[in-house]
């Protein structure tokens, strides 16, 4: 599947939406994301906190391990909204796991902002440590 703008607009869009199922009463930081598999299937997330912080999940992540649990494996594309001015792009831990699915992938950041940031994981995260690593 092509990533054309009108996939972009679309995995922003599930992006945003899925940010309004947050459940971030302590950060009050509701993101949402959406990835694109090599099927062409969208699955979103959001993060989803908890009042002991170690156990909190990113909503990359969220998205990520749901499309792996409907047998995914390949990401061509990720989304990511935050609340914010400007746009965020994924914390180290979700940069490690998109690269397990999608080393590659496209990575889009926006915001209530008109900020984005659109670049590629390999971009986000050189030298990563991924499958190939382990002989």
């Amino acid at each position: 599947m092509k990533i054309t703008p009108a996939v972009r607009r679309r995995l922003e869009k599930a992006a945003r939406r899925a940010a309004e199922a947050s459940y971030s009463p302590y950060s009050k930081f509701p993101v949402g994301a959406a990835v694109l598999t090599s099927s062409g299937h969208v699955f979103t997330g959001c993060n989803v906190e908890n009042a002991s912080y170690g156990l909190c999940n990113c909503a990359e992540r969220t998205a990520i391990f749901s499309a792996a649990a409907a047998g995914e494996r390949a990401i061509k594309a990720v989304a990511v909204y935050t609340p914010t001015p400007t746009a965020t792009s994924p914390c180290g831990a979700c940069r490690q796991v998109i690269n397990e699915f999608g080393p590659t992938a496209l990575v889009i950041s926006v915001c209530d902002g008109s900020d984005r940031i659109e670049t590629t994981l390999d971009q986000l995260l050189p030298h990563a440590f991924g499958p190939g690593n382990l002989g």
